[in-house]
């Protein structure tokens, strides 16, 4: 008998807000993965594996319902680089378990934007596109075993 694999983990398409509060929910899950309980993670932490390069998680600021922090590369321990991108903020929502990406690089323009012969908000593309990339980004460092806050 044939089993078809069930992949680990899918991929949501930029066709709406809906979606968008998905990758929200899975980016949650992936850094509750990758840092443990987010509310109990040190001020700065370093992650380092074997051939990697270092990953920092610095927790910009705290409060009941929300953490904001930054992770990025420290090139520079890796390599001497002086840049450390790609550095996110990123705020953590603990309430309803979202996570979204809050330090917005794209470019907006007045172009209409389409996606399977239907237009998108500018805006929502440029979230979606943080957002995924910070998807992403973490599956690959859990790839590479990166874990910081590992519980005791």
């Amino acid at each position: 008998m044939l089993v078809k694999e069930q992949p680990t983990s899918f991929s949501p398409l930029p066709k709406s807000f809906a979606a968008l509060m998905e990758m929200y929910e899975i980016n949650y899950i992936q850094l509750r993965l990758l840092c443990g309980d987010i509310r109990t993670l040190p001020e700065t932490s370093v992650s380092r594996v074997a051939d990697g390069i270092p990953v920092a998680a610095n927790v910009i600021e705290h409060s009941r319902h929300t953490t904001t922090l930054m992770l990025t590369y420290l090139f520079h321990e890796y390599s001497g680089a002086k840049d450390n991108r790609p550095d996110m903020l990123i705020r953590v929502y603990h309430d309803s378990r979202q996570a979204e990406v809050i330090s917005h690089r794209c470019r907006l323009t007045e172009e209409v934007v389409q996606h399977r012969g239907q237009e998108l908000d500018t805006m929502l593309l440029c979230r979606w596109r943080m957002n995924r990339f910070l998807y992403k980004w973490t599956n690959y460092l859990r790839r590479q075993g990166h874990i910081f806050n590992p519980i005791s």
